[in-house]
C-alpha cells in the first residue's frame, strides 16, 4: 500500500508540475505576442503612433513582472531565474535604445519557453490529449504565429510602396510553405488528441476555434498561388490583414487550448487524490479488522500467543531455548506441536537463507557502484555547453540518452590548433563492457588529437589497434562503427564508418554521405589501414550537419514500426533554418513522441552542427 500510494504521489506531483509550466507560458505567450508587434511598430513608424508604441511597452514590462510573480509563487521550483534575468536584461538594452536587434531577445524567449517545456514535465507528458495540446501550445502554435508575424511584416514594407525584390518573394512564398506545413501539422495532432480525449471535452470546446483559425490559414496559404509566376507582390494589403487576423485567432486557439489543458491535468490530480482516499479507505478498514482479530485473539489465547511470540523471537535470534507446551488438546495445541517441528529446521534455514543474502547484497552493491562509476565518467567526458559555444564557426548541439545504466554511444567535439575534431560512435550492446570501451575509444582519440596526428588513415588506424588490442585482453567480442569529422574553415573531412551523414544546406535541399566505404567497425581487426578513405564536404553558411546513432532510426514504437532514416530527414529539413539547439529538441521531442509508451532498447545520440555566417 505504502508503494501504490507513494508511486500514485509521484504521478500527483509530476501532473502539478505540468500545471507550473502552464502558469509560466502564459505571460511568455503574451510577451511573444506584444515583442513581433512592438519590433513592426518601430520598423514602419509612419504607420503607427507613439502612444501605440509606449502601450505595448508598458504591457512587455507588465508582463515581465506577472512572470517574476509565478516564479516568486512557486519558489522558482523549474530553476528559471537565470533564464528570466537574461531576458530582462536584454529587453532593458531594448527599451533603452542601446540596441535594435529584436532577434536576441525573441530568440531569449524561444529557449525559456524550451526550458520551461523540459522543466516542467510538459514535453514528457503521458497521455495522448494533453501530449498534444502540449506541443500546440509549446512548438506548433508559436513556430506558425512566427511565420505569420515574418508574413506580416514583408507585406507591411510593400504596402508602404516598397518594391519587393525577387528574393522577398521568394521567401513569401516559402514563408506561407511553412504556413501550411505547420496548419496541416497542427489539425492532425489536434485530431489525436480529440481521438484520445476520454472525457471528450477537447472536441466541443475548441473544434470550433480550431477549425475558424485553420480555415483562415489555408486561405491565407492558397493565395501563394497568386505570386508564384509574378514578378510583384499583388494586393499586399490582403497579406497583412490576413496575417494579422490568423495571428490574433491563433492567441484565441492558444488561450482556450491552455484552459483546456489545465482542465485535464487538473482532471487527473483529482484522479489521483481519489485513488488515495480510496487506498486511505481501504487502509482503514484493514486496520481495523486487524485490530479486531488481535483484541479477539488476544482475549481467547494470550497465553498461547505469548509462547509463540518468544519462541519466534528466539527464531530470530538463532537459536531455539525450550519447546513450547500446551495442555489443551484442542486445533491449537496441533499449531502449536507442528510449530515445534519445524522450528529448529526453520532456524538453520533462516541463517543459511541470511548468509547468502549478505553475499548477494554484497556482490550487487559493488556492480551497482561499478555501474556508477563508469555512467558517472560517461557523463564527465562529454564535451560541454561552454566547450561548444567557443567554437568560432560551428552552431553545435548534442544529446546522449543510455538504455541501461551505462551506454555504449560515443559522442565528443574537440578543439586543437585551430581544427576541430568531432566524433560519433556506437558500440555494439550496452552496458558495463560497451560504456568502458566508450571511453577507451574517447580517450585514445584525445591523446592522437594531442600528439597532433592529422592523417586520416593514420588516425583510425593507430586508434583501431589501441582498441583491438585491448578488446582482446578484455577477452570481449565488442566493437564499434565511428566516424571522425574535421573541421576546418568551412570544410568537413568525414572519414571512418557509420551511419549515413545529413547535410541540409541553408536553401534546404538534402544531401546525405555515406560512409560504408570510408572505413571499417573499430576493434574487429587488428590492421583495417586498407578500409580508410576520406571525403570532403564544403559548408556554407546556414548549412546544417546532424550526426545520429541507430538508437534514433531503429527506434519503435508499440506497434514495432521503427522512426527510419527518412522521419528523421524530414523533421530536420522542416526545422533547419533553426539554431541548432531548437533542431536538436526538434528531433528528439518528435522521437519520444513516436515511442510513445515502448520500453527504450538502444541508446540515443544525436549531434546537430550549424556553419555561422563567418
Amino acid at each position: 500500500m505504502y508503494l501504490l500510494l507513494s508511486e500514485i504521489q509521484s504521478r500527483n506531483d509530476f501532473a502539478r508540475k505540468e500545471i507550473i509550466g502552464n502558469a509560466y507560458l502564459r505571460p511568455l505567450r503574451q510577451l511573444w505576442a506584444d515583442i513581433p508587434q512592438l519590433e513592426l511598430t518601430e520598423k514602419i513608424s509612419s504607420f503607427y503612433s507613439h502612444q501605440e508604441t509606449s502601450k505595448l511597452k508598458t504591457q512587455i514590462n507588465k508582463t515581465l513582472k506577472v512572470i517574476e510573480k509565478v516564479q516568486s509563487q512557486n519558489g522558482n521550483e523549474l530553476e528559471t531565474a537565470a533564464k528570466l534575468l537574461t531576458i530582462k536584461k536584454t529587453w532593458k538594452l531594448l527599451s533603452s535604445k542601446k540596441t535594435e536587434d529584436y532577434s536576441l531577445l525573441k530568440q531569449h524567449i524561444d529557449d525559456f519557453r524550451a526550458y520551461i517545456g523540459d522543466q516542467s514535465n510538459l514535453i514528457l507528458d503521458p497521455d495522448l490529449d494533453t501530449y498534444y495540446l502540449m506541443d500546440a501550445t509549446l512548438l506548433t502554435l508559436p513556430q506558425i504565429q512566427a511565420t505569420l508575424v515574418e508574413i506580416q511584416s514583408l507585406s507591411k514594407k510593400v504596402l508602404r510602396g516598397y518594391q519587393a525584390t525577387p528574393t522577398e518573394r521568394a521567401n513569401l512564398i516559402i514563408l506561407l510553405g511553412n504556413l501550411n506545413n505547420y496548419n496541416q501539422k497542427l489539425k492532425r495532432n489536434m485530431d489525436v488528441a480529440f481521438n484520445h480525449n476520454p472525457l471528450g471535452n477537447l472536441r466541443p470546446n475548441l473544434l470550433s476555434n480550431l477549425i475558424d483559425f485553420t480555415n483562415q490559414v489555408d486561405e491565407l496559404t492558397q493565395l501563394v498561388e497568386s505570386i508564384m509566376d509574378a514578378e510583384i507582390i499583388k494586393s499586399p494589403d490582403v497579406y497583412f490583414l490576413k496575417s494579422q487576423d490568423s495571428l490574433k485567432k491563433s492567441f484565441i486557439l492558444w488561450d482556450k487550448i491552455i484552459v483546456e489543458q489545465d482542465l485535464l491535468l487538473q482532471h487527473r490530480i483529482n484522479g489521483f487524490v481519489q485513488r488515495q482516499i480510496i487506498l486511505f479507505i481501504l487502509v482503514l478498514i484493514i486496520l481495523s479488522i486487524a485490530l479486531y482479530l488481535f483484541i479477539g485473539f488476544y482475549l481467547g489465547v494470550k497465553k498461547t500467543v505469548d509462547s509463540l511470540s518468544i519462541a519466534s523471537k528466539q527464531m530470530v535470534n538463532g537459536n531455539i531455548i525450550e519447546s513450547i507446551s500446551l495442555t489443551s488438546r484442542d486445533e491449537l495445541a496441533e499449531v502449536v506441536k507442528s510449530f515445534n517441528n519445524i522450528a529448529v529446521a526453520l532456524v538453520k534455514a533462516n541463517h543459511e537463507v541470511s548468509l547468502l543474502n549478505q553475499r548477494l547484497e554484497t556482490e550487487n552493491f559493488r556492480m551497482s557502484a561499478e555501474l556508477q562509476v563508469t555512467s558517472k565518467l560517461q557523463q564527465m567526458i562529454l564535451p560541454k555547453d561552454q566547450e561548444l559555444s567557443e567554437i568560432r564557426d560551428l552552431d553545435i548541439a548534442g544529446y546522449m540518452k543510455p538504455a541501461d545504466e551505462v551506454g555504449g554511444d560515443y559522442y565528443d567535439v574537440l578543439q586543437q590548433n585551430g581544427c576541430v575534431k568531432i566524433g560519433i560512435g556506437d558500440v555494439t550492446g550496452h552496458g558495463l563492457e560497451s560504456g568502458v570501451l566508450m571511453i577507451m575509444v574517447q580517450t585514445a582519440v584525445r591523446t592522437l588529437l594531442e600528439n597532433n596526428e592529422t592523417d586520416p588513415k593514420k588516425f583510425l588506424s593507430a586508434l583501431n589497434r589501441t582498441i583491438y588490442q585491448n578488446v582482446q585482453r578484455m577477452n570481449s567480442d565488442k566493437n564499434l562503427t565511428l566516424s571522425l569529422l574535421d573541421y576546418k574553415d568551412g570544410t568537413l573531412r568525414v572519414s571512418g564508418q557509420h551511419e549515413e551523414m545529413i547535410v541540409v544546406r541553408q536553401g534546404g535541399e538534402l544531401e546525405k554521405v555515406d560512409t560504408i566505404d570510408l572505413g571499417f567497425p573499430i576493434g574487429l581487426e587488428a590492421d583495417i589501414t586498407d578500409f580508410i578513405a576520406h571525403t570532403n564536404v564544403v559548408l556554407n553558411p546556414g548549412d546544417v550537419v546532424v550526426l545520429y546513432t541507430d538508437g534514433i532510426t531503429e527506434a519503435e514504437n508499440i506497434n514495432g514500426v521503427q522512426y527510419g532514416l527518412e522521419r528523421l530527414t524530414e523533421i530536420v529539413k522542416q526545422n533547419h533554418q533553426y539554431s541548432a539547439h531548437q533542431i536538436r529538441h526538434a528531433v528528439i521531442s518528435d522521437v519520444r513522441s513516436h515511442i510513445g509508451e515502448q520500453k527504450v532498447f538502444d541508446d540515443i545520440t544525436l549531434l546537430v552542427l550549424k556553419q555561422k555566417s563567418i
